[in-house]
């Protein structure tokens, strides 16, 4: 049978061993949300880089640019870390690079997997659908903030965790931790999360039209896999 393991941040993730296993990176809000909606919305492909200076040079060299910091997009780009920016038709065949604070940074922490997916709530369905069929151990990688954990990623991680069992089992305290922040939670995922640090930044900044998005499940039927260092279906 099958393990799944959680990795509540991306500083942890040196110590995971991902030799044979499909990694699942989560960024609930917001970037693994905004990579599966501009994917489902036509976009080509995701290039994940780590800096605002790579996201330049590869914006000179015929990418849409897309940065975010804090929240925010950083001066000098049109594109940012919001869903919504990613639904226009200008977008559909382009091919996107993209860094932002936490979640293209978790991306570049993992290594030695066979396989790296993205998963979200919007997309948890096809998510589990998708790791059922592979049959493979299973790492789920929390991106958090600023490397410490963060309740929405943990949440994620438990409720894909609670739809895998029994056919999976998990392995370790982080699994069994974020599984039982699910069934703490009784399916009110808003609820749960109403004074997460993350949640009340976003709403400072009027985000919470993005909240409310990236909280939604099973919006979309579709899986992003890292091909060659960029994310398409």
């Amino acid at each position: 049978m099958p393990s799944i393991a959680v990795c509540l941040s991306p500083e942890l993730a040196r110590l995971q061993d991902f030799r044979d296993k499909v990694a699942v990176v989560v960024d609930v809000l917001r970037a693994t949300t905004t990579m599966v909606t501009a994917l489902h919305h036509g976009v080509k492909s995701v290039l994940p880089v780590k800096s605002v200076e790579e996201c330049r040079h590869f914006q000179q060299k015929g990418y849409f640019g897309a940065a975010e910091r804090g929240g925010k997009i950083v001066d000098g780009f049109k594109l940012g870390n919001s869903p919504f920016d990613y639904m226009t038709p200008e977008l559909a065949g382009q091919k996107i690079v993209f860094t932002t604070t936490n979640g293209t940074k978790t991306i570049h922490a993992i290594h030695g997997t066979d396989k790296i997916i993205f998963g979200a709530f919007v997309n948890l369905k096809a998510v589990a659908e998708t790791l059922t069929r592979l049959e493979k151990n299973v790492v789920i990688v929390c991106a958090g903030w600023e490397d410490e954990v963060n309740l929405e990623d943990t949440l994620f991680a438990g409720t894909l965790l609670d739809r895998m069992v029994p056919a999976f089992y998990p392995t370790g305290d982080p699994a069994i931790l974020a599984h039982q922040l699910y069934l703490r939670s009784e399916g009110k995922l808003s609820v749960i999360l109403e004074d997460s640090s993350h949640m009340r930044r976003l709403r400072k900044l009027g985000l919470q039209k993005d909240i409310d998005f990236c909280l939604t499940l099973d919006r979309y039927n579709c899986v992003p896999e890292m091909v060659n260092g960029e994310i398409s279906l």
